[in-house]
């Protein structure tokens, strides 16, 4: 290829895949559902998005790298101190369990389905027993399950993805090699791929602790860092054994989620983009390199191999795996009913269906667009059934909004205290200790551990938090905060308005809409409670009189709509209003 078509090519993968994943956000969909046939469509109508033939032979090792900060970013959000009991339990045995049944499973099946060769199966089959967080977690943000079941996908996913790496690269070489291996043999392999990838984890994790921890690099440094380290220890692992890259992301990321005194959570911003723009890509490149001709006779009995992974094999993995457990019936179902295929799949079957095809395998070049019509496949019948089989099971989190009120002052307490009233589960954040003595006082749940912790991230997933109102009376610690916590797939964030646009540290146009009103800051609104004012409930139809305030709405279905000054409820529905009347 010229240079031209190269620097078309690339920038053309580029503009796709970020073009897809703006699109499928405004219709709220999984990105995935228009990066698979978008490339696809690129691929048939271009020979320019080909990357074996933009990048050749480092196409499969930069598929790798990329795969590892793809886990590491996942790694982060699973704290082990979080994952306790019978969820522990539970996943680990939904990782032994699914590779144990899901992959002979799908090798039996595929063989004649597909009229691929027994080694080929074996191949397809430990390719699809994976997941994968980057599927997995878009789609329960769209279902928002209790927070239990939520944790255990999460894990479950990230998890089996290195594990799936691991066997995926020695079932290749054996079939590569030609040669028969024992069980014994085998064992001993994955073990030492486990025990590679394990170490260079914490030894990664050693490293950005001392980075992070005792140099105390800066958020663009550290930053930087974390990238340099999870890719330098990736390759490292993976020349000593194949993919065991996976598993040291993997463990990189849950120690740096786990370890106390390390606070990632204004790094993740770049980690989010860098992580969006790699699935995008990677996505995009893959698909295009499936040709209309390969899935002539593939789709098919693909379909019919997927309705055996999603109706046979998933619900009796699920069903051992939850037996004699704490899991209600509803979630033992919904378990059953949750393991999509993501980008490890897809990578995985890249990297190895074309090696296995050049070696004269029988229908290795099928695994690719097999994995392929699998992946758009689950996708689609996850992402379309798992609300109303939610909704079915009993499993789905309320529609009811779950504020985070953060602040400790007497109005702030009082304003929780309404709202709880109206039915909504209110959670409360304050620093001070007479602020959380006031809080408990009042009967509200208080928010424990650290203010991005609960509210970023996991945490804020976890516990189900819809919005963030900052009600503190320090400016400048609203305006950071809302900097700091404000996502695109995260919580609203609301902050007071400030004394005096301008005096402050941070400018005022920064994250976090304005609550309330331009006028009503939190030293006023304090001054005002302090000299008798009184938050008040009542019908949202009732007209507000001269000198009261409207802070927000509740209506019949139990959402929350804050005022702002540039969107202000609708004062003729239905539901409640939360007022401020005048100081007396």
């Amino acid at each position: 290829m010229t240079s031209d078509q190269i620097l078309g090519g690339v920038a053309l993968i580029v503009v796709l895949a970020v073009g897809s994943q703006v699109v499928a956000g405004r219709l709220r969909l999984p990105g995935i559902v228009l990066l698979l046939p978008v490339g696809f469509v690129a691929g048939a109508i271009t020979d320019d998005v080909h990357p074996d033939r933009l990048l050749g032979p480092a196409f499969s090792p930069l598929v790798s790298l990329a795969v590892a900060v793809i886990l590491y970013d996942a790694g982060l959000e699973l704290d082990v101190r979080r994952l306790t009991g019978d969820a522990r339990r539970t996943v680990v045995r939904l990782i032994w369990i699914g590779t144990l049944v899901t992959w002979p499973i799908a090798a039996l099946v595929a063989a004649p389905l597909l009229g691929i060769s027994a080694k080929a199966a074996a191949m397809l089959g430990v390719i699809l027993i994976v997941s994968g967080p980057t599927v997995v977690g878009p789609l329960l943000n769209f279902v928002r399950p209790g927070e239990g079941l939520r944790r255990i996908l999460i894990w479950e996913g990230s998890l089996i993805d290195g594990v799936g790496g691991v066997l995926g690269a020695l079932v290749f070489a054996a079939l590569e090699s030609g040669h028969r291996v024992s069980f014994g043999a085998a064992a001993g392999q994955i073990l030492g791929s486990a025990g590679v990838g394990i170490a260079g984890g914490a030894l990664g994790a050693a490293v950005l602790w001392l980075l992070l921890r005792r140099v105390g690099l800066g958020e663009i440094l550290g930053t930087t860092a974390q990238l340099a380290t999870v890719i330098g220890v990736a390759a490292g692992c993976n020349l000593l054994r194949d993919d065991s890259g996976l598993i040291a992301a993997i463990v990189m990321g849950v120690a740096m989620a786990t370890l106390p005194g390390l606070d990632l959570a204004v790094r993740r911003p770049f980690f989010e983009t860098l992580v969006s723009l790699i699935i995008g890509v990677l996505f995009v490149s893959i698909s295009a390199t499936v040709t209309p001709a390969s899935l002539r006779h593939v789709v098919l009995p693909a379909l019919a191999l997927t309705a055996v992974l999603v109706l046979a094999a998933r619900p009796l993995v699920a069903a051992l795996s939850t037996h004699g457990g704490e899991l209600s019936l509803g979630e033992r179902g919904f378990l059953g009913w949750m393991a999509p295929r993501g980008i490890v799949a897809a990578s995985t079957a890249s990297t190895f269906s074309a090696g296995l095809a050049e070696k004269g395998i029988g229908g290795a070049e099928r695994i690719l667009p097999a994995t392929f019509v699998v992946i758009v496949a689950t996708v689609v019948v996850y992402g379309f059934t798992a609300v109303p089989v939610a909704r079915r099971l009993g499993v789905e989190r309320p529609s009811r909004s779950r504020p985070l009120l953060v602040g400790g002052e007497p109005w702030a307490v009082e304003l929780g205290r309404a709202l709880k009233g109206l039915g909504l589960e209110v959670l409360m954040w304050a620093g001070a200790p007479e602020q959380r003595k006031r809080i408990k006082a009042a009967g509200l749940e208080l928010a424990q551990g650290e203010l991005l912790a609960t509210a970023a991230g996991e945490g804020a997933e976890l516990e189900g938090i819809t919005c963030v109102l900052l009600l503190t009376d320090e400016d400048d610690f609203n305006a950071l905060a809302a900097t700091l916590l404000r996502s695109e797939d995260g919580p609203e964030v609301y902050r007071l308005a400030e004394r005096e646009e301008g005096q402050g540290v941070v400018a005022p146009f920064m994250s976090g809409g304005i609550l309330f009103g331009p006028l009503l800051s939190g030293a006023v609104l304090t001054s005002r409670y302090l000299s008798g004012a009184v938050i008040e409930v009542r019908p949202a139809r009732t007209p507000l009189e001269p000198g009261h305030d409207l802070l927000l709405t509740v209506d019949d279905t139990g959402r929350l709509h804050p005022a702002t000054p540039g969107r202000a409820p609708d004062p003729t529905g239905t539901g409640y209003a939360v007022t401020l009347g005048p100081a007396v």
